[in-house]
Protein backbone atom coordinates (compact mmCIF):
# COMPACT_ATOMS: atom_id res chain seq x y z
CA UNK A 1 0.00 0.00 0.00
CA UNK A 2 2.93 2.26 0.84
CA UNK A 3 4.25 2.16 -2.76
CA UNK A 4 0.94 2.25 -4.51
CA UNK A 5 0.54 5.48 -2.46
CA UNK A 6 4.11 6.52 -3.23
CA UNK A 7 3.21 6.26 -6.96
CA UNK A 8 -0.39 6.77 -7.30
CA UNK A 9 -0.83 9.06 -4.43
CA UNK A 10 -3.34 11.39 -6.42
CA UNK A 11 -5.49 8.66 -7.83
CA UNK A 12 -5.90 6.80 -4.02
CA UNK A 13 -6.75 9.87 -2.30
CA UNK A 14 -9.47 10.84 -5.24
CA UNK A 15 -10.72 7.03 -4.71
CA UNK A 16 -10.17 7.37 -1.38
CA UNK A 17 -12.76 10.69 -1.01
CA UNK A 18 -14.66 9.08 -3.11
CA UNK A 19 -15.54 5.89 -1.48
CA UNK A 20 -15.86 7.57 1.83
CA UNK A 21 -18.44 10.32 0.26
CA UNK A 22 -20.33 7.33 -1.29
CA UNK A 23 -20.94 4.48 1.56
CA UNK A 24 -23.68 2.66 -0.15
CA UNK A 25 -22.97 3.85 -3.65
CA UNK A 26 -19.51 3.60 -4.17
CA UNK A 27 -19.05 1.13 -6.46
CA UNK A 28 -21.42 2.65 -8.91
CA UNK A 29 -20.35 6.59 -8.23
CA UNK A 30 -15.80 5.44 -7.82
CA UNK A 31 -15.47 2.93 -10.31
CA UNK A 32 -13.88 4.95 -12.80
CA UNK A 33 -11.82 6.50 -9.86
CA UNK A 34 -10.89 2.75 -9.01
CA UNK A 35 -9.79 1.88 -13.12
CA UNK A 36 -7.49 5.02 -12.26
CA UNK A 37 -5.88 3.57 -9.93
CA UNK A 38 -5.48 -0.28 -11.45
CA UNK A 39 -3.80 1.78 -14.65
CA UNK A 40 -1.53 4.05 -12.44
CA UNK A 41 -0.23 1.18 -9.76
CA UNK A 42 -0.02 -1.48 -13.30
CA UNK A 43 2.70 -0.26 -14.63
CA UNK A 44 5.02 -0.36 -11.69
CA UNK A 45 7.30 -3.74 -11.12
CA UNK A 46 7.07 -3.65 -7.33
CA UNK A 47 3.02 -3.57 -7.31
CA UNK A 48 3.03 -6.12 -9.71
CA UNK A 49 5.19 -8.21 -7.68
CA UNK A 50 3.16 -8.60 -4.71
CA UNK A 51 -0.22 -8.56 -6.54
CA UNK A 52 1.12 -11.78 -8.67
CA UNK A 53 2.24 -13.47 -5.45
CA UNK A 54 -0.22 -12.40 -3.25
CA UNK A 55 -3.07 -12.69 -5.75
CA UNK A 56 -5.30 -15.09 -4.13
CA UNK A 57 -5.73 -12.37 -0.96
CA UNK A 58 -6.22 -9.76 -3.11
CA UNK A 59 -9.34 -11.47 -5.30
CA UNK A 60 -10.99 -12.52 -1.54
CA UNK A 61 -10.84 -8.53 -0.41
CA UNK A 62 -12.12 -7.64 -3.84
CA UNK A 63 -14.64 -10.27 -3.64
CA UNK A 64 -15.35 -9.52 0.04
CA UNK A 65 -16.35 -5.39 -1.41
CA UNK A 66 -18.24 -7.18 -4.08
CA UNK A 67 -20.61 -9.16 -1.46
CA UNK A 68 -20.46 -6.19 1.19
CA UNK A 69 -21.05 -2.93 -1.26
CA UNK A 70 -22.54 -1.28 1.45
CA UNK A 71 -20.36 -2.55 4.29
CA UNK A 72 -16.44 -1.84 2.93
CA UNK A 73 -15.16 -1.79 6.64
CA UNK A 74 -16.67 -5.81 7.17
CA UNK A 75 -13.80 -6.48 4.90
CA UNK A 76 -10.78 -5.29 7.05
CA UNK A 77 -9.68 -8.90 7.89
CA UNK A 78 -9.29 -9.26 3.90
CA UNK A 79 -7.14 -6.26 3.91
CA UNK A 80 -5.10 -7.57 6.99
CA UNK A 81 -4.03 -10.75 4.84
CA UNK A 82 -3.33 -9.11 1.83
CA UNK A 83 -1.42 -6.88 3.20
CA UNK A 84 0.61 -8.98 5.59
CA UNK A 85 1.07 -10.78 2.86
CA UNK A 86 2.62 -8.04 0.30
CA UNK A 87 5.18 -7.64 3.53
CA UNK A 88 6.43 -11.20 3.22
CA UNK A 89 7.24 -10.59 -0.74
CA UNK A 90 10.73 -10.28 -1.72
CA UNK A 91 10.71 -7.44 -3.77
CA UNK A 92 14.95 -6.85 -4.68
CA UNK A 93 14.93 -7.96 -8.29
CA UNK A 94 11.21 -5.99 -8.84
CA UNK A 95 12.98 -2.93 -7.41
CA UNK A 96 15.81 -3.23 -9.51
CA UNK A 97 14.16 -2.86 -12.28
CA UNK A 98 12.54 0.25 -11.11
CA UNK A 99 16.18 1.68 -11.26
CA UNK A 100 17.14 0.70 -14.69
CA UNK A 101 17.38 3.74 -16.84
CA UNK A 102 15.03 3.55 -19.84
CA UNK A 103 16.91 3.57 -23.22
CA UNK A 104 16.42 6.52 -24.95
CA UNK A 105 16.26 6.20 -28.67
CA UNK A 106 18.86 8.03 -30.94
Amino acid sequence: MNITAKYCQKEMEEYGSCVASNPSTWQQHCHELKMKVANCTSSHPVIQKIRSSCSKEFVEFEHCLRENPATPSSCQPHVARFLGCAETVDLSGAESQMETPVPQPS
